[in-house]
């Protein structure tokens, strides 16, 4: 096989049962700062409350750059939101994440959270499809959450699947402030 240097632009999908697949994107996102890449995060679950990934930022800046622009966890966790108030948010930070991506800004856009906003019918498989393809050649495209869509992973470079295979949760112990969240 000959290899060849490719800098930049290709289509990363951290999925699967497993606790870290966030996590992983923002490994990859410390790793790319130190090498002075402008990175964006465009959350779309999460959302009305804190977690420390969003702590992080003022330490980061100008590199990194998160927005949170979902409503929170939908179905879980006392959810009462409307579904098609979660659609609307699913749909501001998809258009957010185009135009970002359009104005070329960034090194790497991170869609957190992507996946299960394909699966609760809030963003369909064929918009993320199209954000795909529409990707500039040179930016690099991070998709996070569980069951990601066959189509996206046929258009993905790089594909993780974390595994469940022991969690706290099981015991009946809620997610823990730093540790996950």
């Amino acid at each position: 096989m000959k290899f060849r240097k490719v800098d930049g632009g290709l289509v990363h999908v951290y999925t699967g049962e497993g606790k870290g697949k966030t996590s992983a994107a923002l490994g990859l996102a410390v790793r790319a700062i130190s090498y002075k890449k402008r990175v964006l995060i465009v959350q779309f679950i999460k959302g009305p409350w804190r977690s420390g990934e969003l702590d992080i930022v003022d330490r980061l800046k100008p590199y990194l750059h998160i927005r949170a622009m979902g409503e929170g966890f939908i179905k879980i966790l006392g959810d009462r939101q409307p579904w098609q108030v979660h659609k609307t948010a699913a749909q501001k930070a998809l258009a957010y994440a185009r135009q970002a991506m359009a104005g070329k800004k960034f090194d790497i856009i991170i869609l957190d959270e992507i996946n299960v906003a394909v699966r609760e019918r809030l963003i369909s498989a064929a918009q993320v499809v199209r954000f795909i393809k529409a990707k500039p050649e040179k930016i690099e495209l991070v998709l996070t959450g569980r069951n990601a869509p066959a189509a996206v992973k046929r258009l993905a470079d790089y594909i993780s699947e974390i595994r469940m295979i022991k969690h706290p949760y099981q015991k009946g112990i809620l997610a823990r402030k730093s540790i996950d969240y």
